[in-house]
């Protein structure tokens, strides 16, 4: 038997879920102690701040009419789906698999649960740098959270 056909995906799939978590997790207290708009700030580049986000990364289609909504929930069911299919055709390639991990993590917590449960997903951290204010109102990159930083790692 070679690395493939004995590497198991159950630890992907645990990073993925323990990403979910975190994710859910940060999400409720920031809905629960901050108000739409609410800031806080952290340091001179860093804040906490509640943001809803309709549409996809940097506010896309964020003004659509509501049909985004559940546009987006289906790229991630699809996402999820292909993503699992990938992760048991590729076990045993490590790197691969927790780049998929981290993706499938952050898909289902802003497509799966976000989308349906509120309808935007919640995003908080706001990192600013005045080198940005060219590129982004006020020097500030769009508000994330733990699942967009587990599809982008």
């Amino acid at each position: 038997m070679d690395n493939h056909s004995r590497a198991s995906i159950w630890p992907w799939l645990g990073l993925a879920a323990l990403i979910v978590v975190l994710d859910q997790l940060t999400k409720v207290l920031i809905l629960l102690n901050y108000q739409l708009g609410d800031s806080t700030y952290v340091t001179s580049f860093f804040n906490i701040v509640r943001v809803h986000n309709s549409g996809a990364a940097f506010s896309f289609l964020a003004s659509a009419g509501g049909w985004q909504r559940w546009f987006f929930t289906g790229i991630g069911v699809v996402a999820t789906v292909f993503i699992i299919w990938m992760l048991r055709a590729h076990r045993g390639q490590r790197l691969f698999s927790f780049a998929l991990a981290c993706i499938l993590g952050g898909a289902i917590g802003n497509n799966l649960i976000d989308r349906p449960l509120h309808g935007y997903v919640v995003d908080f951290f706001d990192f600013h740098f005045a080198f940005l204010s060219g590129i982004f109102h006020g020097g500030h990159f769009p508000a994330f959270n733990i699942a967009d930083a587990g599809i982008t790692i």
